[in-house]
């Protein structure tokens, strides 16, 4: 789990061992005994005496406390399936969680001497859960967790980096705004990229600016949604942030900078806007999003990875309603993340049917019509074309099929994140006839949990987030900046299963009737065989380092250090 600053939030499905110091302070000798040791009058029987009980004590207390099992290991769960036996589920041992923890959150250089590391500003999952029982193979497969082959993360910079970093993180002469736009995952982009770029033009980064959501019409501010002094702190070695511009910097009259060609490099930046930087001392861009070239020098990338995984931690309140809501789910058992995308918005951007039937259908039709700024999809294909292309979200009855071909059991819990889908009930019935237990955020939230954030979809995506983050499997239907942050962040955080639906491959043969349900099942589970592994990044226009960690965060053991 994730720990804020200033407080502890004690994970109890968790235990870690104890740190030296700890130990040293609980055996250590009380002033009495050592008086003891260091009189000169002490004869040799008694203090050989003294040693041999001292001793003796010691090896009890070790041994009692290696006698009784941890809290975790005595945690356990089911999930009962009214058809098939119980379907036991266990928490990964405290030992294997103790492995992960002190590979993620500790690390020691080749001096063998404790170097300070950003593995403690991140966010750690719940562990998976070991599922056993009578499953079919199909079910054995489907729960089975990836092979990290070696994998972890690893963000040590280069010589250089770090040289440069001394001068560039106290700078206090020039200064870059940033105005974000879109959803929670869609700023989140550009705050990492007004990160990087802050460092490419050696300026201080003014704490970035979300704008007005004007679809969900969400006025949160980046202290609503994001802990401010932990971002500062993660990134203070490596960018200065600001939380606003000095006196000496406010002018009258600011160049807004909107037009961004994309996938500019590095060298671009610099050229386009260090001189500009240095006379006015204050540069504001807007629109960032996917500006930035993907592939950025190593350094860079890497920056990219702690920004992402490590500073962008949520505020206090949203980490701590997620984290209940997590715990909530993870202590019924394994559970599946969701994430589906049928909001009214998502149909009338992307161009697709709703799969409710042509009532609904002219509904979202009649908006783009009216409002055809928000038609995002290509306008020059046809709805058939847009969904054999992969660019429709899946509805719930191709939901229910897909899982369904995957292994995925019907007594298995679903965690649904999103916002409310366009048709309401009605929307998620042909997923809930195959799988009925499926939970929302409403419903696992208590009274008054969730009234503070109402009024804020950021707040309420990222609570999806955190539930999503620590489920057992995650799915999208949709391939947007939600599902590839949480692919990475999984991916980065210990390979947990993300499983990405390949609709361009998959959705011929959802026409296809001549194919029996043996024959699709064995289909769809070789289309998806790749969640079984990490998958380094394929340096492709739109392949980010946030969704595919591996291999430019993430060293094989022993060739990088977290």
């Amino acid at each position: 789990m994730a720990r804020p600053s200033g407080r502890i939030i004690k994970n109890p499905f968790m235990s870690l061992t104890p740190s030296p110091r700890s130990l040293t302070q609980f055996f250590s000798v009380s002033p009495p005994l050592t008086s003891l040791f260091s009189s000169k009058k002490t004869s040799p029987s008694l203090s050989i005496f003294i040693l041999s009980f001292l001793f003796s004590f010691t090896f009890l207390g070790i041994s009692i406390f290696r006698f009784f099992p941890s809290s975790q290991d005595s945690i356990h769960c089911s999930i009962i399936s009214p058809t098939t036996s119980p379907i036991s589920s266990h928490p990964l041992p405290s030992s294997y969680s103790q492995i992960i923890l002190t590979s993620l959150l500790s690390g020691i250089n080749s001096d063998n001497k404790i170097q300070p590391r950003v593995g403690g500003t991140a966010m750690v999952p719940l562990p998976v859960h070991l599922v056993s029982g009578n499953l079919s193979e199909e079910e054995t497969e489907f729960w089975k967790q990836p092979d990290s082959n070696g994998y972890r993360p690893c963000l040590d910079s280069t010589v250089g980096y770090r040289k440069r970093s001394a001068k560039i993180s106290k700078e206090k002469n020039r200064f870059l705004v940033v105005v974000a736009a879109g959803g929670l995952n869609q700023q989140k982009n550009q705050i990492i990229d007004a990160v990087v770029i802050a460092r490419i033009l050696e300026a201080a980064l003014v704490l970035p600016v979300l704008q007005v959501n004007m679809i969900w019409e969400d006025e949160s501010e980046f202290p609503d949604i994001f802990d401010v002094e932990h971002f500062k702190k993660t990134l203070r070695a490596d960018v200065r942030v600001v939380s606003s511009l000095p006196s000496s910097h406010l002018v009258a009259k600011q160049t807004i900078v909107t037009q961004i060609p994309y996938g500019v490099s590095p060298f671009w930046i610099r050229a386009k806007f260090f001189k500009q930087l240095n006379q006015e001392g204050v540069l504001v861009l807007k629109g960032l999003d996917s500006k930035l070239s993907k592939n950025l020098p190593s350094d860079l990338q890497k920056l990219r990875c702690k920004v992402a995984f490590h500073a962008l931690r949520f505020s206090k309140p949203i980490l701590q309603v997620g984290n209940q809501l997590a715990r909530r789910m993870w202590i019924e058992g394994p559970y599946i993340s969701l994430h589906l995308r049928l909001e009214k918005d998502v149909w009338v951007r992307t161009g697709c049917r709703t799969g409710l039937g042509p009532e609904y259908d002219q509904i979202i039709t009649q908006i783009q019509k009216t409002q055809p700024q928000y038609l995002t999809g290509r306008v020059n294909m046809s709805y058939s074309q847009r969904r054999l292309s992969g660019l429709c979200p899946l509805n719930a009855f191709e939901m229910a099929r897909l899982l369904k071909a995957l292994g995925a059991p019907q007594s298995g819990r679903f965690y649904i994140a999103g916002g409310e889908p366009f048709g309401g009930s009605k929307a998620l019935e042909p997923l809930a006839a195959v799988f009925p237990n499926l939970v929302r955020k409403e419903m696992l939230a208590r009274d008054g949990e969730l009234s503070p954030f109402l009024n804020s979809s950021s707040a309420l995506s990222a609570i999806d987030y955190i539930v999503s983050f620590n489920s057992d499997i995650f799915i999208p239907s949709h391939g947007g900046n939600m599902g590839r942050a949480l692919q990475g962040h999984r991916a980065y955080m210990g390979h947990r299963k993300s499983i990405r639906p390949n609709k361009r491959t998959m959705l011929p043969f959802f026409e296809d009737s001549s194919i029996s349900d043996e024959e699709f099942s064995s289909i769809i589970r070789s289309l998806h065989n790749k969640s079984m592994k990490p998958e380094p990044r394929k340096k492709q226009r739109d392949n980010d380092v946030i969704a595919y960690p591996v291999a430019e965060c993430m060293c094989r053991h022993g060739s990088g250090s977290f």
